[in-house]
């Protein structure tokens, strides 16, 4: 089953015990855009997707179900 973006964030997020305005503000997003990507509702462009791969410390390939490893 290929997880999506959304879920993959939600599941890095509370690995590190994060609230959704912790990423935010580490990220450069406003609250409202992050939370926007977490329920689905919006995909983060790649500098985005990239900001946020660098914060959970996976890869970009991971971060979007591309591959398996982090």
């Amino acid at each position: 089953m290929k997880v999506s973006i959304s879920e993959k964030l939600r599941e890095l997020r509370k690995e590190e015990c994060e609230t959704q305005v912790q990423v935010a503000l580490d990220t450069g997003i406003l609250e409202q855009q992050y939370q926007k990507y977490e329920r689905g509702a919006s995909l983060p462009g790649l500098e985005i997707a990239w900001r946020l791969a660098d914060h959970f410390g996976v890869s970009l390939d991971y971060l979007v179900g591309r591959s398996e490893e982090r």
